[in-house]
């Protein structure tokens, strides 16, 4: 045989792959489809149960307290144009599948950027998951998880979860890498258990970096979000 004509398919493993898990984990599938979907539809019920107008003051007030004045009349007016360009509903499906998304992204990502961060071994072994993972193109994701879970958003957010994982758990475990020893050396010292020098010291601390990885797994997981319109996403 020439080694030209040797040729590696991937799909003859991942075809056998998935077929298995249909087969044997279709139940588990289902019950992670509802409970997603559950979620979906309670955050769409409450970002437009209130007037639009009313939300919008909400947020125009919210982000003049918490940034400046020009934060706020920017979101305003991007929400005052989705409303008046008729995409107020899309706009808040669209919301609400980043939220979920980005809520189960960090979920995940936070306590294992912790673990890496202390323990080496674990520390190895997501390095070139994550490497492959930020390599791999985005639309690629919806591959395997329209397999599992057919079309519409329940496969949109598993893939825009496994897109927003990787910055926020390489950022944890940056943040928590770059500690100084002496605050920890400190906080030993002074009789402080885990659990406090964790809530007391290592998260105001790692706090700006972690607001990084927030930063980057929500804007990578809105871009999911617009490919996912492929699938039937919605939004």
């Amino acid at each position: 045989m020439n080694v030209t004509d040797f040729r590696f398919s991937p799909g003859a493993f991942l075809a056998p792959a998935i077929d298995w898990l249909n087969a044997n984990l279709h139940g588990l599938f289902v019950i992670i489809s509802k409970i997603i979907e559950a979620t979906l539809g309670a955050i769409e019920t409450v970002l437009l149960a209130p007037p639009a107008y009313g939300l919008i003051a909400v947020v125009v007030l919210a982000a003049w307290g918490l940034a400046k004045w020009r934060v706020a009349l920017f979101a305003g007016l991007m929400l005052a144009f989705c409303l008046f360009a008729g995409l107020w509903v899309a706009s808040m499906q669209t919301i609400a599948l980043v939220s979920v998304a980005v809520l189960i992204s960090v979920s995940v990502a936070f306590p294992l950027g912790i673990l890496a961060a202390r323990v080496k071994r674990v520390d190895a072994a997501l390095l070139p998951i994550l490497n492959i993972m930020q390599t791999v193109p985005p639309w690629v994701y919806l591959i395997p998880a329209v397999m599992l879970f057919s079309l519409g958003r329940v496969p949109a957010i598993i893939a825009t979860i496994v897109y927003g994982i990787p910055p926020m758990l390489r950022l944890t475990t940056l943040a928590f890498k770059q500690l100084p020893k002496d605050l920890l050396e400190l906080g030993q010292a002074m009789g402080a258990s885990p659990r406090h020098i964790l809530f007391k010291i290592e998260l105001p601390t790692a706090a700006p970096t972690l607001l990084v990885g927030l930063n980057q797994c929500i804007l990578l997981s809105l871009a999911m979000v617009v490919l996912a319109g492929l699938v039937g996403a919605g939004g």
